[in-house]
């Protein structure tokens, strides 16, 4: 028995003489054993090494690092959401050393065809924000290889913030395009923009569009000029709500994007408000 602990010993003191002796702590040398569960650093310097350790997770463990003398980091490889990509992004430009990112990271996971994500998005973001002012905003949805293409109206940034983190984290989405604007902040504008929604909303033939929270006629104002969108029952609807809306008081302008059910639009992006 005592033989035994003394081989043991013996082996464990030249493990930690043979890493002093390449200049490797034991604990790298007990890391090294593990690799393979996260990213593999390419080039041999401390900066790809920090990216590599901020990324030793098992989303990016088929992901590559490299960093160049200038401090310029490369992310290749694959992830299976995009949102992993996004996420290996922003710790790659917190790791000491490096000075900017290129994120090549391909997005590999399940394919979904175009038409079938972009109804499955529009789905998630129409119930998205629902009961915190969402019929103020009118964000579409356009795909395109995977692609995913926001546009469109946030009322604010948490608004926007929170379209572009469903998206992100939906399987089948290659990237995302970010081109929401989000409104300025103006109290003339939130004047009209809630004048604007008790002149359509509390017009009785109108009423029933809040019936459904994901389904409203939404209303959004910049500068005093509204646009409306979103699915109406009939022309005549969506020429109440254009009256209704013209006649509020600082209106300048109002753009009428409402749509009859049932009725062909030819060139229409599908968007939360269809």
């Amino acid at each position: 028995m005592e033989s035994t602990i003394r081989t043991t010993r013996n082996a464990i003191i030249a493990v930690s003489l043979a890493g002093a002796l390449m200049g490797i702590s034991p604990a790298s040398f007990a890391a090294s054993r593990g690799a393979g569960a996260g990213p593999q650093a390419v080039s041999d310097n401390p900066a790809a090494s920090d990216v590599a350790a901020r990324l030793n997770k098992k989303e990016f463990r088929n992901v590559k690092v490299d960093v160049d003398a200038n401090g310029i980091a490369t992310l290749s490889g694959t992830v299976d959401l995009y949102e992993y990509k996004v996420e290996a992004d922003k710790r790659a430009h917190r790791a000491k050393g490096v000075s900017a990112v290129r994120n090549d990271i391909q997005v590999a996971g399940p394919t979904v065809s175009d038409d079938q994500l972009k109804s499955k998005l529009v789905e998630k973001l129409e119930y998205d924000q629902v009961g915190y002012g969402n019929v103020f905003d009118a964000i579409s949805v356009d795909v395109q290889g995977g692609v995913v293409t926001l546009a469109g109206h946030a009322l604010n940034y948490p608004a926007k913030d929170s379209a572009l983190g469903l998206v992100s984290t939906y399987p089948g989405v290659k990237d995302v395009v970010d081109n929401i604007q989000v409104d300025p902040v103006s109290f003339m504008d939130e004047r009209i923009r809630m004048e604007v929604a008790r002149a359509i909303y509390g017009f009785p033939s109108l009423n029933h569009y809040a019936v459904d929270p994901a389904k409203p006629i939404r209303i959004t104002v910049v500068n005093g000029h509204v646009q409306l969108d979103g699915i109406v029952d009939s022309q005549g609807d969506k020429e109440t709500a254009f009256i209704r809306a013209n006649a509020v008081p600082g209106v300048f302008s109002v753009k009428n994007n409402l749509l009859v059910a049932n009725q062909p639009a030819e060139g229409q992006r599908s968007s939360v408000n269809q």
